[in-house]
């Protein structure tokens, strides 16, 4: 009951704050939902979102200050500085909050990753199967992972400044570019660094700005300069950018002129996507987080999660398998979206070995696999099986399907696998292997002979009749 009651009170000190504004729109769609989805009107946005979204499968790098300050403890990234609920935002009590935030921010002071290797970054992230990438540039907390000249609360103005690779966005993105992966950048639109989003005169209550913008239109004037400003960096400095993965939902992209920054940023990035957690025309895709939506939906969408629970590295945490992987994958491309996977590397700069273990495995899988994941679109019928756990793709002239019976390393495969409707129609193989496989067909039930000593996931190949 106390926890309950913690929440309500976060949540309507959140609400409280959000209304203070007169002219706060209603939010459309945050995190995902089909009511509020804009389609793009550029056909080079068009373009590009409709390669984003045969890819199917990217990387987000959840890397910053909250790196260094977590080690040790479940830090939720920059959400410790937020006072808004104590039931999942935890930190140090024996601190007052001032001197919680000042040693927070501190931590800029001894950040050193001086085993940052981008490029080997990239190479297990390419044999993993990833397609696309993120990195962040900014979390919450204001501290920026690149050379921004419009704060000194950088990775480049610490002890690391004087490294070589110390721009360490511009690093990766290069490292990832030549792996021909599309690249993402990831921007939060609130920064509680900032003294126009935090103003040192009021408290900060939560992760809204804690001040009304009508009372202070000076404050909030400069700060929405300071954003235009950092996003024209990122969008110019760093070649040609991809997709722009803006967070920050509760705050509206019309309170910083979003509208013009995008417009602006796709003058030297033409068709760049932009995925605005607000909803609106800046929302190229939908991002529903930690969870999969429940049936199949006709705009582009990102499926969010992370390899062992949390964003950002915390070390002695267990990575997820790469069954487990294999499985989630399947299930979102069947249902028409992209799955990203959170990957938090260490303070020092690394992909911890044993999440490296684990996509090195899922990219065994996808380069045996992949024709059934890569490039492949919806078909109506997209789930069957006895425990549900058969996923459905198909081929772009939907003359072809594929099967994915999802099992994770738990399970046993049976000897055989049944489902209904998608009828096939000559010869079925295994993905893996080309060989055929053995299936009869009746009453409309399709019968498959599992080959002996077949582990899963595994997936199936077969044409239907159109």
């Amino acid at each position: 009951m106390k926890k309950i009651i913690l929440s309500l009170t976060a949540l309507m000190m959140a609400f409280s704050a959000f209304c203070q504004d007169v002219d706060a729109p209603k939010m459309e769609c945050i995190y995902g939902g089909e009511n509020g989805y804009h389609y793009p009107t550029d056909p080079l946005v068009q373009e590009k979102l409709a390669h984003w979204q045969d890819l199917k499968f990217g990387v987000i790098f959840h890397w910053g200050l909250y790196t260094v300050a977590g080690a040790g403890v479940d830090m939720v990234e920059s959400w410790t500085l937020c006072s808004e609920d104590e039931a999942w935002i935890t930190r140090d009590t024996t601190m007052s909050y001032d001197e919680y935030k000042k040693w927070y921010f501190d931590q800029s002071k001894c950040f050193y990753p001086d085993r940052f290797d981008p490029e080997k970054w990239a190479d297990i992230m390419a044999d993993a199967g990833f397609k696309f990438m993120y990195t962040t540039t900014k979390h919450h907390d204001g501290f920026c992972m690149y050379d921004s000249k419009y704060t000194d609360f950088k990775i480049t103005n610490g002890i690391f400044g004087s490294n070589p690779k110390a721009d360490v966005t511009k690093y990766i993105v290069d490292a990832f570019r030549a792996k021909d992966f599309m690249i993402g950048l990831y921007f939060s639109k609130p920064d509680w660094h900032s003294e126009y989003y935090w103003n040192p005169y009021f408290a900060t209550g939560d992760r809204n700005q804690n001040y009304n913008r009508e009372k202070h239109p000076d404050w909030w004037k400069k700060y929405t300069e300071y954003v235009a400003n950092q996003m024209d960096e990122i969008t110019s400095n760093y070649g040609n950018i991809d997709m722009l993965w803006i967070d920050g939902g509760w705050l509206p992209g019309s309170w910083i002129n979003l509208d013009e920054i995008i417009d602006k940023a796709r003058v030297k990035n033409p068709g760049m996507i932009s995925a605005d957690r607000y909803g609106g025309k800046n929302e190229d895709f939908q991002t529903p987080e930690l969870y999969v939506p429940d049936g199949q939906y006709n705009y582009p969408w990102e499926c969010s999660f992370n390899l062992n629970g949390m964003w950002a590295y915390v070390p002695d945490r267990p990575y997820s398998t790469w069954q487990t992987l294999v499985c989630k994958l399947a299930e979102i491309t069947a249902k028409g979206g992209n799955m990203m996977v959170g990957i938090g590397p260490t303070k020092e700069g690394e992909i911890h070995p044993d999440a490296e273990k684990v996509l090195r495995e899922m990219g065994k899988w996808m380069r045996a696999n992949g024709e059934a994941i890569y490039y492949t679109t919806t078909t109506p019928h997209y789930r069957d099986g006895k425990d549900n756990n058969i996923w459905f793709n198909s081929s772009k002239d939907h003359k072809t399907l594929y099967a994915i019976f999802a099992i994770d390393e738990k399970g046993t495969v049976p000897a055989t696998i049944e489902w209904s409707e998608n009828i096939p129609v000559g010869k079925m193989t295994m993905v893996s292997t080309g060989k055929s496989v053995k299936y009869t067909v009746k009453d409309g039930k399709v019968t498959v002979n599992v080959p002996k000593g077949t582990e899963g996931p595994f997936a199936l190949k077969f044409n239907v009749s159109k």
